[in-house]
């Protein structure tokens, strides 16, 4: 099999770390001492935010998982399992799918108690299970899984005036045509050549990532555009941290304004709760959201008087709220009233896990309340929910106090609905270049 130099790279340093950490696994066991894997806890206790760096961390906390604990034995015995396989793959130069880890390490284990009787127990019966092992042995190794070249399906896409080189072959991501370059499982693996571009533009929708590179957008804009396709992952995420930190890039991000747009933003810039240990190598922290705010459709009159009754608020003044700069919405009244969508509970219930249960009682309108016992009782149980602290900021406080005031939210679609000659030549290149973002 012919691989090119870079993966050989990949897989021999790979191979080593591997070699290492379980070289001191087995020197324990010959010198007859408990064989014991160390590694931070993954669990959302142990992970914090650091306010300064502006990222998902994980936090102090250690595990030990040792073969003769009884309540640990059964995870001991997958991740050297699954250790192996991985190991089998580099040495043999194979490329697995995290689905191909998982069949490779199911099979059944038979064995008899102390009583004879036979009993039948599976490696891992779901692949979440195998899943979390993988993830376990990136933190013990502190090698991202792509590092190790175990591959998942390609997602994310970007196209813009930037030369690559992946394998052996040199890429010209402006000569895609209609198309665009799938952003390839093994980011670190792509070296960078040559770029010719002021920012990055990622774009929450496939479809209106397709409407501005068919518009030239990237073209007359001179932007590297890239779309996540909805959740990004971990490639996506990878390459745009690479982009910044590497070629200085400015990163924006357009999304929907909802909770689930909103929460996208924050997984490009600050991290995931589940990939919190990888958090430094993921996470874009200068990431800044351009849109679609509440306050490009709305702007923020509509809330002004509102803001006397978020003076219970921990950490954010009334007068910081009210000192923010006043905003004029981007769309018409009758505009809003063809484009906007009605939140739904699930919306709102995502709104109050990002913001907190107080800004939302503060902020809702008490009339919808009224009329909508169920909507009420759900929003009750979120009592007590004190929201993400990134979230926490006046731009943000404002933000959402406008999503409960109006139970609204709208798709980045709406935006080019407007005219993709707004979207692309108005809305977006004026808003970078007047600075109206929210970091």
């Amino acid at each position: 099999m012919v691989i090119s130099s870079i993966d050989k790279l990949a897989r021999d340093k790979s191979i080593e770390i591997l070699r290492k950490k379980f070289r001191s696994l087995a020197k324990r066991i010959i010198e007859g001492k408990r064989p014991v894997l160390v590694m931070p806890k993954r669990i959302l206790s142990n992970t914090i935010y650091d306010e300064k760096n502006k990222l998902l961390l994980l936090g102090p906390e250690m595990q030990r998982r040792s073969f003769l604990d009884v309540n640990e034995a059964r995870k001991f015995m997958q991740t050297l399992l699954m250790a192996s396989i991985i190991y089998e793959a580099l040495a043999n130069n194979e490329y697995p799918t995290i689905r191909d880890l998982y069949y490779r390490g199911k099979h059944t284990i038979i064995y008899r108690d102390l009583h004879g009787r036979t009993h039948h127990e599976n490696t891992w019966d779901e692949q979440r299970e195998s899943d979390s092992v993988i993830r376990d042995l990136e933190v013990y190794l502190g090698v991202l899984r792509e590092e190790m070249l175990i591959l998942s399906k390609e997602k994310g896409k970007v196209v813009g005036n930037l030369v690559i080189k992946s394998g052996d072959d040199t890429i010209d991501l402006s000569k895609m045509g209609h198309g665009a370059y799938s952003i390839e499982p093994t980011p670190d693996l792509i070296e960078f050549k040559d770029v010719d571009a002021e920012y990055v533009l990622v774009v929450e929708k496939d479809a209106v990532f397709q409407q501005l590179h068919r518009h030239g957008f990237w073209k007359k804009q001179k932007a590297i555009l890239i779309t996540s396709a909805g959740q990004p992952d971990r490639a996506t995420r990878r390459f745009v941290r690479r982009l910044n930190e590497e070629l200085k890039l400015p990163i924006y991000i357009l999304a929907d304004a909802d909770p689930y747009g909103w929460y996208i933003y924050s997984v490009f810039k600050i991290g995931s709760i589940t990939l919190s240990y990888e958090s430094e190598r993921l996470a874009t922290p200068s990431a800044k959201f351009i849109g679609v705010t509440m306050t490009d459709v709305f702007g923020d009159e509509i809330i002004r008087k509102k803001i006397k009754d978020l003076k219970s608020i921990k950490t954010i003044s009334s007068s910081t709220l009210r000192k923010l700069p006043r905003k004029k919405p981007y769309l018409t009244e009758q505009e809003r009233r063809n484009y906007i969508i009605k939140a739904k509970p699930k919306d709102i219930e995502r709104a109050i896990e990002l913001i907190g249960y107080d800004v939302a009682k503060a902020c809702l309108d008490n009339k919808e309340l009224i009329k909508n016992k169920k909507l009420k009782d759900k929003i009750k149980k979120k009592e007590g929910l004190a929201g993400y602290p990134w979230f926490r900021t006046p731009e943000w406080i404002r933000e959402l106090c406008i999503f409960f005031k109006t139970l609204s939210k709208l798709e980045i679609e709406a935006m080019a609905s407007k005219g993709l000659k707004f979207l692309a030549d108005k809305y977006i290149p004026e808003k970078i270049s007047v600075g109206d973002w929210i970091d």
